[in-house]
């Protein structure tokens, strides 16, 4: 009997997979992963964790990982910020903290492979594991582990990758009426460690409020802004404009001399994205494949090429609100290839 690492988040979701696991022959052990200082988040879904282990005869542990998510994403998060430019933080705390550290845990436990919640598949590409998209495409999450390791593919489980999200809830109460009785906590973000907004967290650790000067794409001031920390590429509020007559969009965003950039949403559009290369391998062919530039964003065919380390898609149709820092995600149909940091 395989034993396997579920990661648990104390939700209706993860709580399922631990009884589809099971059912599927493994011996489960649930870990629940303690990220960040929000202690009554953590009492509520630990205690969940706890009562769904004990339902189901499974064991149960905590991983204080706080330190490490702190050093690796939550520091990376208010730094990128500073620099103006938009975080992915999903994308770095799935290949280093939920695949990396908590499976290296899992390992040390006896556990031969990882599992989560994710909504996402794993299928054989030309005799490679390869991450592909979760059936229910309305919620696939293949674009947030593009960065996984080898290691981690060929050893995940996503129990709820061929499951329509619609359907979990109704089954898994029909099933473990129990799971009704379980604590909620509502997430306004998709972000873990974020309760409103993103400017309450950089207020803890920056002077986010500074004047300072709109320029359009001719370097020519025609406006103020509150802070360039609080501006993401594509935004079209917050800031004012003298005179305008149209709307406009943060085309860029200049930390060195609190300025933001801004244009017409015809500006906004560019046909070339360019990322610094995190997990395309070496073997990776050019050639037409279909890329993400944010989560959100449809898929949109493209020429991709790697030299030098560096992405370069040539897009086939305009995309608007490309900004630095996000992941660009290479597909092949419904198959994650590999990625890379926005440039």
């Amino acid at each position: 009997m395989q034993k396997v690492a579920l990661l648990m988040s104390g939700g209706v979701d993860s709580s399922y997979c631990a009884y589809l696991l099971k059912n599927q022959g493994y011996e489960v052990l649930g870990i629940y992963l303690k990220l960040h200082e929000k202690e009554a988040k953590h009492n509520v879904f630990i205690g969940n964790g706890e009562k769904v282990a004990k339902a189901l005869s499974i064991d149960f542990q905590v991983i204080n990982a706080q330190q490490e998510f702190k050093e690796v994403v939550y520091n990376e998060f208010i730094a990128s910020y500073k620099r103006g430019q938009t975080p992915n933080p999903c994308s770095i705390c799935n290949p280093f903290i939920k695949f990396g550290l908590a499976f290296e845990k899992a390992k040390a436990m006896g556990c031969e492979k990882i599992a989560t919640g994710h909504y996402a598949r794993v299928t054989d590409y030309k005799g490679i594991k390869r991450i592909q998209k979760a059936a229910d495409s309305t919620k696939d999450q293949s674009y947030f582990l593009y960065a996984l390791s080898q290691d981690s593919i060929d050893n995940v489980v996503f129990p709820l990758g061929d499951s329509i999200k619609a359907d979990i809830k109704p089954t898994a109460l029909k099933l473990l009426p129990f799971l009704g009785t379980l604590e909620t906590y509502k997430d306004s973000q998709e972000i873990c460690f974020v309760d409103t907004d993103y400017i309450d967290i950089l207020r803890k650790h920056e002077q986010v409020e500074q004047v300072g000067v709109v320029k359009n794409t001719q370097g020519e001031i025609i406006g103020e802004h509150k802070g360039y920390m609080q501006y993401t590429i594509g935004k079209r509020k917050g800031f004012r404009v003298f005179g305008a007559h149209e709307p406009h969009y943060v085309m860029g965003i200049n930390p060195e001399n609190n300025e933001i950039v801004v244009g017409t949403k015809d500006e906004l559009q560019t046909t070339e994205v360019l990322a610094q290369n995190l997990s395309l391998s070496p073997g990776f062919k050019n050639g037409e494949y279909e890329v993400k530039i944010r989560y959100r964003s449809l898929p949109i065919k493209a020429e991709v090429r790697v030299e030098n380390n560096i992405i370069t898609a040539q897009l086939k149709e305009a995309a608007y609100g490309v900004a630095k820092g996000q992941a660009m995600v290479v597909y092949d149909k419904d198959v994650v290839l590999g990625g890379g940091v926005i440039l």
